[in-house]
């Protein structure tokens, strides 16, 4: 018999019949469903037919299967193995097979909301003052927004870059906010399932496995991005922002999105030859003086460049790894700090015309030759609590009244060397207070005094409302 014949779930008359009879009556089958056997963060295919169209899992044993008529795979394994309980992973309707009747029992419905999970907008508005560990089906104790990341092989630069975002709090509500719609890019409805479980209060365990939208970058950026090679989350971060928004927008241009709204500031970029003279001079002097000329520009984060670190010892020959403090580097974008471009035979001058609601920071640490990558050590110290940003506004950035201090809410690290070290993440959970330091798996309390002097790569702040 050929099983993938059909995979449609057109009934027959007999099975009409006994539908109508057990639609609303107990199915005798419910005590078999297993729940620890079910996850659903993996690909929706068939185990069989390798489809993804019309999949359903089998409560009974966690594997997927097409269909539910007959000559379906789904059909043939509750014939061949004994397991009737089954519930549709798009449309999350639960059916009884061979017989083909849908079950309502509530149940059911835990199930239903960890396969997609639901909040309505009391939950969301209330969803960072929870302060207590959740015990989880498996036994495992955790917090919603603070859950382990799978590692898919050299992953990490992907989970980090996840566990930031979800903490980027309009970003987040906007998906916890989200309902399926199946006109929007994969990325950005795997991006979305994956928030709401991160947040998911009623999960059947402590971790969630970013199978699902790993799947949908690979897939979209060309195998740019690989399980098996580590990259950079500075790259996967601009990419998966530009690709969310054209995903949100359908490729708009010039429409909005809550990427926009969340990172989008503006800068004023000066240009001028690198013969002219232009010391103590800022932007809108060199202009008028013809000097140079200025464009807007948009940005959805600023690159800080680091001084090449200093090589010499102290008196013990242990290496000195030099600081510097964050408002040093930042100096770049005051309107006045010129940044020389030698590859393009020009200098810049850079100065912030509106502030974004949260502003990305990438410390650049690694620089590419023709042969290797090298990684500067430097630490930078910056503040955990109110970075004012008003030194490196231009007078327009001031006009809106939001205010110009930000409080950090994530912070990207690196440890080791370039392309041997690991990737970790500082996020602090809102309803404790407390931060934590999280690499996959892995997560432990941090303390803020030491995220100050991490290998900061790449941090997150909030615009605070004033």
């Amino acid at each position: 018999l050929d099983i993938c014949m059909s995979d449609s779930d057109e009934e027959t008359p007999l099975q009409a019949i006994k539908r109508a009879r057990v639609t609303n009556a107990t199915c005798p089958y419910l005590d078999t469903v297993d729940r620890t056997v079910l996850d659903f963060d993996f690909e929706k295919i068939c185990s069989v037919s390798l489809s993804d169209h019309n999949v359903y899992c089998c409560l009974v044993c966690g594997k997927y299967y097409q269909g539910r008529g007959i000559k379906t795979p789904a059909y043939f394994h509750a014939l061949n193995e004994g397991h009737h309980m089954f519930i549709n992973l798009h449309s999350r309707s639960v059916y009884c097979l061979p017989d083909d009747y849908e079950v309502k029992d509530p149940s059911l419905d835990d199930i239903k909301h960890v396969l997609f999970p639901r909040f309505s907008v009391d939950e969301i508005r209330h969803i960072d003052e929870h302060k207590l560990f959740i015990r989880a089906l498996d036994g495992s104790e955790y917090l919603p927004g603070v859950m382990g990341l799978n590692n898919l092989k050299k992953t990490d630069y992907l989970n980090v870059t996840l566990q930031a975002l979800s903490h980027v709090n309009m970003l987040r509500d906007y998906f916890l906010r989200g309902e399926r719609d199946d006109s929007l890019a994969p990325l950005v409805l795997r991006f979305g399932e994956l928030m709401r479980k991160m947040w998911n209060p009623r999960n059947f365990k402590g971790h969630v496995s970013p199978h699902e939208v790993w799947q949908a970058i690979s897939r979209d950026s060309m195998k740019h991005f690989k399980a098996d090679k580590q990259s950079q989350p500075v790259e996967l971060l601009q990419w998966m922002l530009n690709n969310l928004h054209k995903g949100l927008t359908k490729g708009k241009k010039g429409k909005q999105s809550i990427v926009h709204d969340c990172f989008q500031g503006k800068l004023k970029v000066t240009t001028f030859p690198l013969e002219r003279e232009v010391a103590n001079k800022s932007a809108e002097e060199m202009v008028k003086a013809g000097l140079g000329e200025s464009v807007e520009t948009p940005f959805l984060m600023l690159t800080l460049d680091v001084p090449p670190a200093p090589l010499f010892k102290d008196a013990h020959q242990r290496s000195i790894i030099p600081q510097i403090p964050l408002v040093v580097l930042l100096k770049k974008y005051d309107g006045r700090t010129t940044t020389m471009d030698v590859r393009m035979g020009r200098r810049k001058q850079y100065a912030i015309i509106s502030l974004p609601n949260y502003l990305i920071l990438h410390v650049k640490r690694f620089t590419k030759n023709y042969f290797f990558v090298e990684k500067n050590p430097t630490i930078v110290n910056f503040p955990v609590k109110s970075l004012d940003m008003k030194e490196y506004c231009a007078p327009e950035a001031l006009k809106d009244g939001k205010g110009t201090k930000y409080d950090l809410v994530a912070n990207i690290t690196h440890e080791g060397k370039p392309d041997e070290g690991t990737y970790k993440v500082h996020i602090k959970h809102e309803g404790t207070g407390q931060w934590y330091e999280m690499y996959d798996l892995n997560i432990q309390e941090a303390i803020p005094q030491y995220i100050a002097i991490s290998e900061a790569y790449l941090a997150i702040f909030r615009r605070r409302l004033e």
